[in-house]
């Protein structure tokens, strides 16, 4: 018998108690800046919390003169914040010991365990599971901007046992949550030295020899860069797909974050200036993802909109070789120096012609090519392959913590899928005689 059975065999051999956070939970004091004095303090806002990391990344200092009008909530260490506005983004983590008596939006719910009954562990696992945020989502109200009330998070019901138990169970948990976290580590870390290993190859190949002849982008085109449109476009929820920006990246083209969909009439009078075709090169050239590349690997019809410049290599070149020829430093670094720098970056079309650049005879541009693409295609399958192992891991430990913290009210820590339906239906029938 493991230490977990053996203690709820002994401490709740009949289940566990369900109560609500708000019976699990004290009042959070607020301060009034109208007559507060003091030091500056730390403000967490909803962007201070990482949605995947479930931490404060950065905060700002604010004062009286600087603070919001509204009365704003003073933390402590251990208190646990959920971020109600649009909750499903999953913003939440709890306060280390820095941030204590630091101040957060109230566009956070402050949960702050009374350790009588409940540990603050054990509230910040039962908030990170599917069965919380199910609950959310039926409870959250809006569309466009959804939001929660402090009132409906506190009325969700949870397992409560004894605190001994609670203990046990947030150890084998916060000890998973550890060994998860040095997993990712370490796999990002092996992640990003075999990209930089790949970016070093790839300059070395593309612009380390001395011996080819310097050119300009323009030389290796068969026509003047070119864009999308530069009116905003009429988006329909079928036609054709529209791409803008934010669908180039990772040398890549995701035709999942497309802008939306065309009208085929649209489309028509679009390619009147381009038309995509497989084999073509885009650029990003404004916005914040300026200089980010991707190739067109594929003859699906769609069209693009002014933020990226497409390319078109003539006979003499090759679009693959040029595809990592514009991912080098040494472009890249023409891309920042040209880019005006107002409040978004913007690179000319005409400027970018104009880029020096090596230009090999095509037979060596075809070989460099091959060479970068089967690189490319380790760095691919790392890119697939280490998150994939990333996640399996998180996974694995929310499957873990789900089945720990479920109690059936019949004893048993781990339910039968029935009795999970049931313990869910006496569940949701408690919250409803609250309610009432």
């Amino acid at each position: 018998m493991s230490k977990i059975d053996e203690l709820i065999e002994r401490l709740c051999p009949d289940g566990a108690e369900f109560l609500t956070l708000q019976e699990c939970t004290q009042k959070v004091k607020n301060i009034k800046w109208k007559s507060y004095s003091g030091n500056d303090k730390k403000y967490i806002d909803l962007s201070s919390v990482d949605r995947n990391l479930h931490c404060i990344m950065e905060t700002q200092n604010i004062n009286s003169d600087s603070a919001p009008s509204r009365a704003q909530q003073i933390v402590q260490t251990d208190d646990i914040l959920l971020g109600t506005t649009r909750p499903m983004l999953k913003r939440y983590c709890m306060i280390p010991e820095k941030y204590d008596n630091e101040i957060c939006s109230t566009g956070f719910c402050v949960l702050r365990a009374n350790t009588e009954i409940v540990l603050p562990r054990w509230i910040y696992h039962n908030i990170s599971t599917t069965d919380f945020f199910a609950y959310v989502e039926q409870n959250q109200k809006g569309t466009s901007y959804p939001a929660i009330s402090d009132a409906s998070v506190k009325a969700f019901s949870f397992p409560v046992p004894p605190l001994e138990v609670q203990c046990e169970i947030v150890h084998i948990l916060d000890s998973f949550t550890l060994l998860t976290a040095e997993l990712t580590a370490e796999l990002t870390a092996e992640l990003t030295a075999r990209k930089k290993q790949y970016e070093f190859y790839r300059d070395k190949l593309l612009t380390g020899e001395k011996m080819y002849p310097v050119g300009r982008i323009i030389d290796m085109l068969s026509q003047p860069i070119t864009d999308g449109p530069h009116s905003t476009p009429k988006l329909v929820e079928e036609g054709i797909p529209f791409l803008s920006a934010e669908s180039v990246y990772d040398g890549r083209i995701h035709f999942e974050k497309k802008r939306g969909y065309i009208t085929d009439e649209f489309d028509i009078e679009c390619c009147k200036k381009y038309k995509p075709q497989k084999n073509d090169v885009f650029m990003v050239k404004s916005g914040s993802t300026t200089g980010k590349v991707g190739f067109v690997d594929t003859d699906e019809r769609f069209n693009i909109w002014s933020p990226l410049a497409a390319m078109r290599t003539n006979e003499n070149n090759s679009a693959r070789f040029l595809f990592h020829l514009l991912q080098s430093e040494k472009i890249q670094k023409q891309v920042r120096a040209k880019a005006s720098h107002g409040s978004q970056p913007n690179l000319s079309m005409r400027a970018l012609e104009q880029f020096e650049v090596p230009i090999p005879p095509l037979e060596i541009q075809s070989k460099i090519a091959t060479v970068l693409d089967n690189f490319d295609a380790i760095c691919a399958d790392l890119n697939i392959g280490l998150p994939a192992e990333i996640e399996a891991r998180q996974k694995q430990y929310e499957y873990y913590r789900d089945l720990l913290l479920t109690f059936a009210e019949t004893g048993n820590m781990l339910a039968t899928d029935r009795q999970t339906d049931r313990q869910t239906d006496r569940q949701t029938d408690r919250q409803t005689d609250r309610q009432n």
